[in-house]
């Protein structure tokens, strides 16, 4: 399908490509339209999922008082959590750092429903219908909520194998929880969607009005439902009369008034990256060159970290826009089922690589 893909030479980059190099999802036709990118991205954000997912909520409380929700998609069993059974692996999916659970997004967790996954959504504080129950919400880098979802998760489910997938801008959260966490993420595998990888850069930069404007209205709609919440600690004027994302983000974290701190500061604590060499979880990101969100790959794509580390791999493909990645038929991104495709072949080869060296499977 005129992919490629980037990573260090490696017995496990030698299992994925043949696995992926099998998958029909990368030799199946593409849409009709592959060279605009904007009704690709378009497409997959506002078509509803196919059938429309029943999801069971459950609040999860944080040491500080906080919540965050975990979305369980519900399949024709019945059972929050899934029926796959007990030791089925679960996948955590991540939306963007807007909170937007796109039909994308769910049409993924459905996907994996019918291969016998247990999906669950994770919802950041205040985001999608979240309550807000402390005056604080969660920075673009910060994974410390993130991993006390993870941790619950895993005692939830101890005998089964744990997977995490990002959408876009969501990426930067699970790159930096993966980065922080090293061989002490839980994690058995993880891949991210058209991820952000180097967040001050994005925000800088900007995105075409077309992207930016509803996203920041999004943001506004959500936060003006806080505003009593937060207005002992952000200028909710100024905060709901942003005009950029940069702006919003600054007012939001770095002019806090309890404790303010720099742009430059907030991004040494907030990069997705910034501990990527700690990384110790196979991580598959799937990335299209005409990414109109991204930014150009040459200065948005980190090609050194993928040949230099042996647990970062690159998908590039030539076409797909932002989350887009569509094709004819049935389940419309192809994406989805290199994700799908790519779990199975992580679980294949360690169960591989543990019958050949003969040691006990890590509880």
């Amino acid at each position: 399908g005129h992919c490629r893909l980037l990573c260090k030479p490696s017995a496990l980059a030698q299992h994925l490509v043949r696995s992926l190099g099998r998958s029909a999802a990368l030799r199946e036709g593409r849409w009709p339209w592959p060279r605009w990118p904007q009704l690709q991205m378009l497409w997959q954000l506002l078509q509803p999922p196919e059938p429309e997912p029943v999801v069971a909520r459950e609040l999860l409380q944080l040491p500080d008082a906080g919540l965050v929700a975990l979305d369980w998609l519900v399949g024709p069993w019945g059972d929050a959590g899934g029926g796959g059974g007990v030791s089925s692996p679960v996948l955590l999916l991540i939306p963007n750092a807007a909170g937007k659970v796109t039909g994308g997004l769910l049409q993924l967790g459905l996907r994996a429903l019918e291969r016998g996954f247990i999906p669950v959504i994770f919802n950041r504080r205040g985001h999608n219908g979240c309550p807000l129950t402390t005056p604080r919400l969660q920075p673009f880098g910060d994974p410390g909520d993130l991993r006390e979802a993870v941790t619950y998760l895993r005692c939830r489910h101890p005998s089964a194998s744990l997977l995490a997938v990002s959408e876009g801008s969501g990426s930067g959260l699970l790159l930096a929880y993966l980065g922080e966490s090293g061989s002490s993420s839980r994690l058995l595998a993880a891949a991210c969607l058209s991820p952000i990888f180097r967040g001050r850069d994005w925000f800088e930069a900007g995105m075409p009005w077309l992207y930016e404007w509803p996203l920041l209205l999004h943001l506004k709609q959500g936060l003006s439902r806080y505003t009593g919440a937060l207005a002992e600690v952000v200028d909710m004027d100024r905060l709901l009369g942003s005009r950029s994302l940069r702006e919003l983000e600054e007012t939001l974290f770095c002019r806090n008034r309890s404790r303010p701190i720099s742009w430059e500061s907030y991004w040494e604590r907030n990069e997705p990256l910034r501990d990527a060499d700690e990384a110790a979880v196979p991580v598959l990101c799937l990335c299209s060159a005409d990414d109109p969100v991204r930014g150009p790959p040459a200065r948005s794509l980190p090609r050194e970290l993928f040949r230099s580390s042996p647990f970062f791999f690159l998908l590039l493909s030539p076409l797909g826009g932002h989350c887009g990645f569509p094709r004819r038929g049935s389940g419309r991104c192809w994406a989805h089922e290199a994700v799908l495709e790519y779990f199975r072949a992580m679980a294949e080869f360690l169960r591989t690589e543990e019958r050949r060296k003969g040691l006990p499977r890590p509880r």
